[in-house]
């Protein structure tokens, strides 16, 4: 193994590898699935790269290094990446798509020759992201390679099929996007009720066949069995009726700790933005740590009691009444029925969480969290809803407060290490990113904090990146220089550098920030 094929990279307390092509990416992926590395939780595979995840206590240096050595047995000469599926997914595809004139002008060719290329090549599903059930497919035609559009459009019609660069996909939701849009099929690409939930895979071999009409018949093929999976959705909710909501105010979502394990089907953690918040909350009403609880912005939300509960508030400072009075913050607080009680704007903070002792709640994929990203979860909370609880048998506990918060007007220090793409940066803009102020801009949302700083940072490499998977607390720097930091929603993957990563204890805090405070970055001893 030569140094020059083989590149771990820090990116925060994962290990991103990199590698030479997408063959290599699959051959390392599959060894790790089959027989994953002592430490590791999870393997986020994209063009290039893959994201290893760790789990328990284990080190970025520890795992780094068992999985180089996975990698030394996967090479050599008798090196041989085992098949994956032998009869591929055939995609019917009806080729009117509104870029079709334009993809075959940027080709020269005609409409016709463009359909035939694109139906000849057989397409591995190289990495998921961007939507749940996207797959970026590689191996097409090299004649076929374009651009993607410079204005992006703010609807792509779900089942467009669309070109970008070396890769094919098939949105499998209605949402922004600006891939050149060739076709449309009918293929369910996503379904959270059936077994499995993601059509394409990462592996998964793919054919698309030109069809005059769509007809909504499944593909043929590994696909969905249809089979329902009890045990990931669940759309019944158990329980008594014992909270109305009365005003949502502007955002009001369950959430918990989410659905770790699930990239593989292009689905991302999600959960709670100040993850020890809510766990705080639930140890405060007798709930398990990981229970749903309600995440507040913005003030606004009042709540009925329609049976004797238990609650408590914590994480931003808010004022709280109790049918006018004012009640204590990260305390449990017993609500008789018929009693309301109010949560206001934060004084310091951002996101509010009210555990309800007992709540239950939707779960899909094993969460009852709301990624507004994916568009999975339970619907944000709307006037009329009413929440049910269940029995618990923990007693709650009292006196566990949390720490003091950032307000708009405050400067808040975290700590960073090294991103995997500090390299594409220059030597100033690595000193510029840890010596000046970052606001906390309007922008801002549960996908990530957008950030504003006087001076944009500038790039040593200007070359396209390939998409890449990324973590929570990525410091994603588009073309303008003004960082991303990425939060609980955050897309798989994405196609710009990561300058650096805010360390972990330290994720929870950034994600308060409210809307200008300003931030600094500390590099971190370790």
């Amino acid at each position: 193994m030569s140094g020059e094929d083989y590149r771990p990279l820090r990116a925060g307390g994962a290990v991103l590898v990199e590698l030479p092509g997408l063959d290599d990416v699959l051959t390392l992926l599959e060894s790790l699935r089959a027989e994953p590395v002592a430490g590791m939780a999870e393997a986020v595979p994209a063009a290039r790269t893959i994201l290893i995840r760790p789990e328990g206590g284990t080190s970025w240096e520890a795992l780094a290094e068992r999985i180089a050595q996975r990698w030394r047995r996967c090479t050599g000469s008798d090196r041989e990446r085992p098949l994956g599926p032998v009869q591929p997914v055939a995609i019917p595809v009806l080729y009117d798509g509104e870029d079709l004139d334009e993809v075959a002008h940027l080709c020269g060719m005609r409409r016709e020759d463009v359909i035939a290329r694109h139906t000849a090549a057989t397409y591995t599903v190289a990495f998921t992201g961007f939507a749940p059930g996207f797959g970026y497919l590689a191996g097409g035609d090299p004649a076929l390679y374009v651009p993607r559009r410079e204005r992006p459009r703010t609807v792509v019609p779900a089942g467009a099929v669309g070109l970008a660069g070396e890769f094919s996909g098939i949105y499998p939701r209605s949402s922004p996007g600006g891939w050149q849009l060739i076709g449309r099929s009918d293929v369910v690409l996503f379904d959270a009720a059936a077994e499995p939930p993601a059509l394409l895979r990462p592996g998964t071999l793919v054919r698309f066949t030109a069809v005059d009409e769509l007809t909504g018949t499944p593909p043929s093929g590994p696909a969905h069995t249809g089979s329902p999976a009890p045990e990931d959705i669940d759309s019944t909710i158990r329980g008594l009726p014992a909270v109305e909501v009365l005003t949502p105010g502007p955002h009001a979502l369950i959430q918990d700790l989410g659905r770790p394990g699930r990239a593989a089907l292009g689905v991302g953690v999600s959960g709670a933005m100040d993850r020890a918040a809510l766990r705080r909350g639930n140890r405060l009403v007798g709930n398990s740590t990981g229970a749903p609880a309600l995440e507040h912005v913005g003030g606004g939300l009042r709540l009925l009691a329609l049976r004797d509960i238990v609650v408590a508030v914590t994480g931003a400072q808010t004022p709280i009444l109790l049918d006018g009075e004012p009640a204590e913050h990260s305390y449990p607080l017993k609500l008789p029925v018929g009693q309301e009680l109010e949560i206001g704007s934060p004084e310091a903070g951002t996101y509010a969480y009210v555990a309800i002792r007992g709540l239950t709640a939707p779960r899909v994929l094993g969460s009852s969290a709301r990624d507004v990203l994916a568009g999975l979860g339970p619907e944000p909370l709307g006037p009329g809803d009413q929440l049910t609880v269940g029995p618990v048998g923990a007693a709650v506990v009292l006196g566990e407060t949390g720490p003091a918060l950032p307000r708009a007007d405050d400067e808040l220090t975290l700590d960073v290490v090294p991103g995997p793409r500090a390299d594409w940066f220059t030597g100033d803009s690595l000193h510029l990113l840890l010596s000046q102020a970052w606001q906390v801009t309007e922008r801002s949302n549960r996908v990530g904090l957008r950030l504003r700083g006087d001076r944009p940072l500038e790039r040593l490499r200007h070359e396209e990146l390939p998409s890449e998977p990324t973590v929570r607390g990525a410091l994603q720097v588009p073309a303008e220089g003004q960082p991303v930091l990425f939060a609980a929603d955050h897309p798989l993957t994405g196609g710009y550098p990561v300058i650096a990563c805010v360390a972990e204890h330290h994720l929870d805090l950034a994600a308060q920030a409210p809307p200008g405070a300003r931030l600094r970055f500390r590099l971190a001893i370790r």
